[in-house]
């Protein structure tokens, strides 16, 4: 792993297309559109495209009302301008000629193949190609393509306005060209990045991550301490601005599950082993904020943890 260089050509000029309209596509087409790059966001369906627009336009006007009471050097993207360098689409043909396509799918291998495929179909033979992985080895992505050179991983994280690591992720073909061109592009929408130069599974952060997420578990589920006090804890004592428990609730309790256990099976390491807890809530339909309950209950204002008194 090496830390991003200042010395790097400029970003591949042309639009961007963001494939899958979900929290983090939403957020990444939202974040480059307000770089002033042109953006095309692809969902299969009109239904997922309206809430990802929805979830954009609040998104911009919380930024506008934050700047507005605390002006900052520099003047804040348009939200106007902004949402209109953002065209909505169900025809992944319309992305054809994008100069960097980031895959914002779900974390699920075949399904990224599938998709990956596609876009070797369609796409120009100079784009970069990317995918937005927590965790899966860019090179079985790269190797549904006849073009293994030209993809690269990009582990943006959420909420994608906001966070300002991106980790650039090397698979065994990919070119120095495409990892140039993808820490540009991570530089031009105001990222920093990281660059993992050995395509492991879980990369750095995802690894780090997942083993203090895992322990915070074990610790509710014997009973240590509460998960609220964990989160205190690691707010207060590490600096984190949120807790390893808040934070897995936001990103989804389903998600995280199959994360660890990709990372399990991968590795064989036993402390990537899925504690009970987490299978039950799953199990149960608590999958954190977007359920309304995961390790916490977001179900009104007076919010409980499980495993709290």
């Amino acid at each position: 792993m090496s830390v991003e260089s200042p010395v790097l050509p400029a970003a591949p000029a042309g639009p961007v297309a963001v494939i899958g309209a979900g929290t983090m596509g939403a957020g990444l087409a939202q974040t480059a559109a307000a770089a002033g790059r042109d953006v095309i966001l692809y969902s299969r369906t009109e239904e997922t495209l309206a809430r990802a627009s929805a979830a954009i336009d609040t998104s911009l006007r919380r930024i506008a009302r934050r700047e507005a009471a605390r002006p900052e050097p520099g003047a804040a993207a348009d939200p106007d301008q902004v949402r209109l360098r953002i065209a909505l689409t169900t025809d992944l043909g319309d992305c054809g000629e994008a100069a960097v396509v980031i895959e914002s799918i779900a974390e699920d291998l075949t399904a990224k193949r599938r998709m990956f495929a596609e876009l070797d179909r369609i796409c120009a033979g100079s784009a970069v190609l990317a995918t937005n992985t927590s965790g899966i080895p860019i090179g079985l992505v790269a190797g549904a393509t006849s073009r293994p050179e030209r993809v690269v991983g990009t582990h943006f994280f959420s909420p994608v306005p906001v966070m300002a690591l991106c980790e650039i992720v090397r698979g065994p073909a990919t070119a120095d060209s495409t990892m140039a061109a993808a820490r540009s592009f991570a530089r031009e929408i105001g990222k920093q990045s990281i660059v993992v130069d050995r395509d492991s599974p879980g990369f750095v952060t995802t690894r780090l991550l997942t083993v203090l997420i895992l322990e915070a578990i074990r610790m509710v589920e014997d009973g240590t301490c509460r998960a609220a006090d964990i989160d205190l804890a690691c707010r207060l004592g590490f600096g984190h601005p949120m807790g390893p428990l808040a934070s897995v609730d936001l990103s989804g309790l389903d998600v995280f599950h199959d994360v660890a256990s990709g990372l399990h099976r991968a590795t064989g390491n036993p402390v990537f082993a899925v504690p009970a807890l987490l299978g039950e809530l799953v199990a149960s339909g608590h999958h954190g904020r977007k359920s309304g309950r995961g390790f916490h209950d977001y179900s009104d204002a007076d919010r409980t943890e499980v495993g709290g008194g």
